[in-house]
């Protein structure tokens, strides 16, 4: 909403939706004059009328889907965490629309399935994560992405970066929650902390680039300044580097091809000092290699990889399980799942509901 309210003139909002925070969302729907809002919660729609009566408020996936295809819709911002938001986009990109991607899991779940919607359509794909727009701007400024040889993603470490490998298994949620560079909510932090989030961030840097992912490599740069890097087949590589503020990439990614100033802090070198790399240890980040071992496997097995990590992180979320039993959890239910090639939309929701109720079934046998 900052990008909205820094650049007025360029935008019109013609719909906004959430989750269940509905007073949030009837403020918003009033302050920008929102015609049309979608709650996911049915019993929720009324909360939000009461901010704008005028606003009509709709309720679940198919008015979210309805939203999207609105023709007076032009770019669609998606950043709902989880699957929810597959079936809107998916829909969207057969329509020929913009959708400015920050959700990891459309992608992860069913890559193919979504960029052969954005090629029958004509839709475009505009990453939002800090990491892939950064990868998008590097390609943009080697004019030809068929001379990309390898991509660079960078990864803060999240909140365990030096903690003793000894202490892990103690590790607490509150812990897990305090990120050194950037302000997430709680799944997306924890993602951070296990590394995997940058685990998707490969999976999705795969099918949106189409680097093969032997080529896709993860560094781990605390400063969290240079947010991602490409090297040419020339030996060329070129770094996207900016402070550690979502709005920059979001903003890009609603008005490409065009920059604009919207009034965001200016990128210091002096003042920051050193910049550090390191290789991410495989001790500390078992996620990383799950997020290859998954694409190596293909089919189903990335949507299997995430539901798992997303049913794991809520168990730890809830105490019932410890910090380090997040990846050994995701590691079984991978191990056990039989994996189908080529999946259509109806296999992959069913790989993602079995991967879930197997985490379950973990949880239960170990009560």
């Amino acid at each position: 909403m900052a990008v909205l309210r820094a650049l007025p003139e360029r935008f019109e909002v013609y719909g906004l939706a959430a989750a269940t925070n509905a007073e949030r969302l009837g403020q918003q729907v009033a302050e920008f004059h929102c015609p049309h809002a979608v709650i996911a919660d049915i019993n929720l729609v009324d909360q939000v009328k009461k901010h704008v009566p005028e606003c009509q408020v709709t309720s679940g996936t198919e008015a979210l889907t309805e939203l999207v295809s609105s023709p007076d819709v032009d770019i669609i911002l998606c950043a709902i965490v989880g699957t929810g938001s597959l079936l809107p986009v998916l829909r969207a990109l057969e329509l020929g629309k913009t959708v400015a991607l920050a959700s990891k899991e459309i992608l992860v779940m069913a890559g193919e399935l979504v960029m052969a919607a954005a090629k029958r359509g004509g839709g475009k794909i505009i990453p939002v994560d800090s990491e892939h727009s950064a990868i998008f701007q590097c390609l943009l400024s080697g004019n030809n992405t068929l001379e990309a040889k390898r991509l660079i993603l960078t990864a803060s470490g999240g909140a365990f970066r030096e903690t003793p490998l000894a202490e892990l298994k103690n590790a607490t949620v509150k812990q897990a929650l305090n990120h050194p560079a950037w302000s997430m909510g709680p799944k997306v932090t924890i993602d951070s902390a296990t590394m995997m989030n940058k685990a998707l961030e490969v999976i999705e840097a795969y099918f949106l680039f189409g680097i093969p992912f032997e080529n896709i490599d993860v560094l781990v740069h605390p400063q969290a300044i240079v947010h991602s890097l490409v090297e040419f087949t020339d030996g060329c590589v070129i770094a996207q580097m900016s402070e550690p503020d979502m709005r920059l990439p979001i903003q890009y990614a609603l008005t490409w091809p065009e920059r604009c100033n919207g009034g965001l802090k200016r990128l210091n070198l002096a003042a920051t000092g050193s910049l550090d790399f390191a290789n991410p240890c495989p001790e500390r980040y078992p996620a990383l290699e799950l997020g290859y071992t998954a694409l190596r496997c293909g089919g189903t097995m990335p949507a299997v990889l995430n539901a798992a990590n997303e049913a794991a992180v809520e168990l730890f979320r809830s105490g019932e399980i410890g910090y380090t039993d997040i990846c050994k959890t995701i590691k079984k239910v991978m191990a056990e799942h039989c994996t189908i090639a080529a999946p259509n939309l109806e296999q992959i929701m069913a790989a993602d509901a079995w991967a879930r109720t197997k985490v379950e079934a973990m949880k239960l046998a170990r009560a």
